[in-house]
């Protein structure tokens, strides 16, 4: 006998999903404008992991399409799909994290979003592949 799911568990891979989209949208957004507009993001305080807007913007660009693929890719309940949303949720924290300086607010909650979505997936992502 198969092992009965729980609402909350597929609610909450769905929610992973529909987030890593939305992340991504925004990371493709975000890339795009600064690649076309350096002037838009402002520098506050010296970071060590200090890039030109272009690099951050070429960062968050490729980043975002690949966000966004792996948001898609857990609504089909693929496994493969789930890990590389969380290897990917993973990295955009981090990326994030060193995108602090030109834009605390956005990167924190991006970043909490992305620890979100890592639980989402690791705690009830297989849930998703039974529905």
């Amino acid at each position: 006998m198969a092992p009965e799911r729980s609402g909350w568990a597929v609610g909450w891979a769905y929610f992973a999903s529909i987030m890593l989209m939305i992340v991504g949208s925004f990371g493709i957004i975000v890339g795009i404008v600064g690649i076309a507009k350096k002037e838009f993001y402002v520098i506050g305080a010296k970071w060590v992991f200090t890039f030109n807007v272009t690099t951050w913007g070429w960062i968050h660009l490729i980043l975002g399409i690949v966000v966004l693929l792996a948001g898609i890719g857990i609504l089909s309940g693929n496994v493969l799909a789930r890990t590389v949303g969380v290897v990917v949720a993973a990295i955009s924290a981090i990326v994030n994290f060193m995108w602090l300086p030109y834009y605390p607010v956005w990167a924190v909650t991006v970043i909490a979003i992305d620890v979100a979505v890592i639980w989402a997936l690791t705690a009830h992502g297989r849930d998703i592949a039974e529905t």
